[in-house]
């Protein structure tokens, strides 16, 4: 085919999906619905070959007019409750005894018959040169539609003639779901159109949840291409990008994400504010994880490397859900209950309300503070009971992984134990077990002011007894230590011991390069200015040299004192404000931030509190925030202790956390 020609692309798309087990035909655009954004045939089809005696009922109560009526009240529904829930629920109709479902997912537990025969009668329609709107002859490249619902929208582009940034302008400037004046595009509205909308290249992929106009927002959707951004070569040739059509619109596939992936997200007032639609490298992920504990069995270790920016909350809370329902080959539930363990307020917050949505179902997830007499009591009765997750922090997982074991041991029950990458204080019940186990050299490391990690513990506890078969570990972290990538890296030759040829690696890689690459977090190296350059640039090149203490291992203590020294803190503070207002604030019509990076969370609670002393002495208007986990006990500062979420270090947070 030629590549230089959009319409050859579509066509060779339409007809590989038609090809695998999608319905597609050339004059199917002229059947679609447009005031209703539906595909008729497809959905009454669909509810009389799986429902008949619903579809009797409706033609009892309304004739000639059973079609319409169906079809208005689907399109009534859509509009009152978004396309997710009607999709996955089905709908209500006067006259019918139950739900009407529109749709059939395949449940964890697939062995009973009707449920199967529903679900292998889905249909799954492409239809290309889609005229969408009532107000003009606009047409989308490619609709997908499940069962006649509009499920995805696909503005494709060829990068011989436009680019896949066309594909995103396209969307942003021309498929405005409400244009002014005009009556709202329901094919294009959210979140009662299509659940996601995919611009596509040869090399690029692009998705987004919710069209906005100029303000949409596209996430990519692309595979890395060894570590960087984009899509690597295709080994079978042909596009970067055939893995979207060939492998993620797989029919198995795609009615695998659309039941279990995407997860709606409520405001105060219970509207739908947000879809979440997995990035790519969290389906890839997951799914790998999936297959690999259902290869491995119980008592594997997986090092799933993701860098900031990746989505970690969403895969942790996906991995969570997905393993809690996994079954084996013979239909038996794979993990009794999935212990997640996570910190700081901001993400514990943030990774409850996602397990909690993806859930969808109520009395299920466990949460254990430790606030109550007994954390003991409270995780035994959380973890030997039915809740199918349990989240913990860093503070009760000790007591937590002493819990599973026992419980593994004694009663044969299988757990499954993610760890989130989380720091803690060095004080408490979690540290002092660590401490035990530690080298001479990571306690010296500890005593210059780092901090107890759930990677540091479970490094520590792998280390210190045999293994767990009956206890499958899944740490995900950004930046893994040498330890934790020897006990949970995977060897290429699993047969054989650690060895100079066999050194382990991530199960599973979304690099910082990438991340970096995609635009999900600054590389803070490109702006980074040392203190030393700063204060050279300030003193006409006078140079600020302590190398001769830094190489002096005994002399870390003194110099630790220095840095928190208030007149040295003063003295580069003025440094740091003056370089923000004069050279930074005015940047991107004042809204211009800066981050300041230091050693510990002691420096972090001087820097905060002698920062803000600065701007109100100076009378600046400028705000400042300071993020750490846990709390900071520093005498000299005050006499509370000091939290992200306290009303001295962070007042005009009142309470809340810092998102």
């Amino acid at each position: 085919m030629s590549l230089h020609k959009e319409i050859n692309f579509e066509t060779e798309i339409c007809e590989h999906l038609a090809a695998n087990g999608w319905l597609y035909s050339e004059g199917d655009g002229a059947k679609y619905d447009r005031p209703r954004a539906l595909f008729p045939d497809d959905l009454l089809a669909w509810v009389q070959a799986t429902q008949p005696q619903a579809w009797d009922a409706i033609v009892k109560n309304h004739g000639s007019n059973a079609a319409e009526t169906l079809l208005s009240r689907v399109r009534d529904q859509l509009n009152q409750r978004g396309t997710l829930d009607v999709l996955r629920h089905g709908i209500e109709m006067l006259g019918l005894k139950g739900k009407l479902p529109l749709s059939q997912f395949k449940p964890a537990l697939g062995i009973n018959p009707d449920i199967l025969t529903r679900y292998n009668a889905n249909r799954l329609r492409v239809v290309r040169q889609v005229r969408y709107s009532q107000q003009n002859e606009n047409s989308i490249d490619v609709v997908l539609f499940l069962n006649g619902l509009p499920v995805a929208t696909v503005e494709l582009k060829t990068d011989f003639t436009q680019s896949i940034g066309d594909a995103i302008d396209q969307y942003r400037f021309d498929r405005n779901p409400k244009p002014k004046g005009q009556a709202a595009e329901p094919l294009l509205s959210f979140p009662n159109g299509a659940l996601v909308h995919f611009a596509v290249s040869n090399r690029e992929v692009r998705m987004t949840t919710r069209l906005s106009g100029t303000d949409t927002v596209f996430l990519p959707f692309n595979q890395g291409d060894h570590g960087a951004a984009g899509n690597p070569l295709n080994p079978h040739g042909g596009h970067r990008t055939a893995y979207l059509w060939e492998q993620v619109w797989e029919r198995q596939s795609w009615l695998e994400i659309l039941g279990r992936y995407p997860v709606a997200q409520k405001d105060n007032k219970k509207q739908i504010k947000k879809i979440i639609f997995p990035r790519y490298h969290q389906l890839d992920a997951t799914r790998k994880l999936q297959a690999a504990v259902l290869k491995d069995g119980p008592g594997g270790k997986y090092l799933i490397q993701h860098s900031a920016g990746s989505g970690k909350t969403n895969s942790i809370a996906w991995s969570a859900h997905f393993l809690a329902d996994l079954h084996d080959a013979q239909h038996n539930k794979l993990f009794d209950t999935v212990l997640v363990v996570s910190d700081r307020n901001v993400i514990d917050t943030q990774l409850q309300e996602a397990i909690f949505d993806f859930e969808r179902t109520t009395g299920v997830v466990a949460t254990i503070k430790g606030e109550s007499s007994s954390k003991s009591g409270e995780l035994a009765a959380a973890l030997s009971g039915d809740k199918k997750i349990v989240v913990c922090t860093i503070q009760t997982f000790p007591f937590a992984l002493k819990e599973v074991r026992e419980l593994a041991a004694t009663q044969g029950k299988r757990f499954a134990v993610i760890a989130d990458e989380a720091h803690s204080s060095q004080t408490g019940e979690a540290a002092a077990k660590l401490k035990a186990v530690l080298s001479v050299e990571e306690l010296q490391e500890l005593g210059d002011g780092g901090e107890v990690s759930t990677e540091d513990i479970l490094a520590a506890q792998m280390s210190s007894r045999a293994s767990d078969s009956g206890i499958t570990f899944v740490a995900f972290t950004a930046t893994p230590k040498t330890k934790t990538m020897e006990l949970f890296g995977t060897l290429p030759d699993p047969s054989r011991k650690l060895a100079a040829d066999n050194i382990p690696a991530p199960f599973h890689v979304y690099s910082m390069r990438q991340a970096i690459e995609e635009g999900f977090i600054l590389d803070v190296l490109r702006n980074y200015t040392t203190y030393k350059l700063a204060f050279k640039l300030a003193h006409e090149g006078k140079e600020w040299d302590e190398k001769e203490v830094e190489r002096s291992t005994a002399m870390k203590g003194i110099m630790g004192w220095v840095r928190l020294h208030p007149y040295n803190i003063s003295q580069k503070v003025e440094i740091v404000v003056e370089h923000f207002r004069q050279h930074v604030s005015p940047l991107l019509a004042g809204n211009a931030k800066a981050m300041v990076v230091v050693g510990s969370r002691l420096e972090a609670v001087r820097w905060k509190l002698a920062i803000d002393k600065y701007i109100k002495d100076r009378g600046y208007a400028m705000q400042t925030l300071a993020a750490i986990s846990g709390e900071v006990k520093d005498p000299e500062s005050g006499p509370d202790a000091f939290a992200e979420c306290g009303t001295t270090l962070n007042p005009n947070l009142k309470g809340r956390d810092i998102r």
